[in-house]
């Protein structure tokens, strides 16, 4: 149970640097995760509480336990995001992603900027990170090379 709390965690956490860039929704879905997952935690609520109090009203009381399955089920399909991010964020990057994130520290570096460390086996969470620290210090031309 502890496992799944950290991943949850980590899944916030991802959403939270993961840099809402339109020109990196081309190159992962992080972005479209991130944006249906937002939009999901805003309006799932209360389209729950609308289609259990619309079972309910419309079948009687007897169909309680139906209604509420339902909206735990509508409830859960944030959290589907959530999770999904955090297996993302642990989950370790390809070689070709890998070898471009060490050419963008590199950039990094030689503009001046100080770049995150980058290891062999690192994950899409330290990926955010680089790109979030790239977007804030590297001009548009970085932008225009995605």
């Amino acid at each position: 149970m502890n496992q799944f709390f950290k991943l949850l965690r980590d899944g916030q956490r991802y959403m939270d640097i993961w840099p809402m860039h339109k020109a990196l929704a081309s190159q992962f879905p992080e972005f479209r995760i991130i944006t249906a997952t937002r939009f999901a935690t805003r309006v799932l609520p209360g389209v729950a509480v609308l289609a259990a109090c619309g079972h309910i009203g419309y079948h009687s009381l007897s169909h309680l336990p139906q209604a509420l399955a339902l909206a735990l089920l509508i409830l859960s399909l944030p959290l589907q995001g959530i999770v999904w991010l955090g297996w993302r964020a642990r989950h370790p990057l390809p070689l070709s992603v890998y070898s471009w994130c060490q050419q963008l520290q590199q950039k990094m570096r030689d503009a001046g900027h100080e770049a995150p460390p980058f290891r062999y086996g690192a994950s899409y969470l330290d990926l955010a990170c680089i790109l979030s620290q790239a977007l804030s210090c590297l001009d548009k031309e970085f932008i225009d090379e995605l």
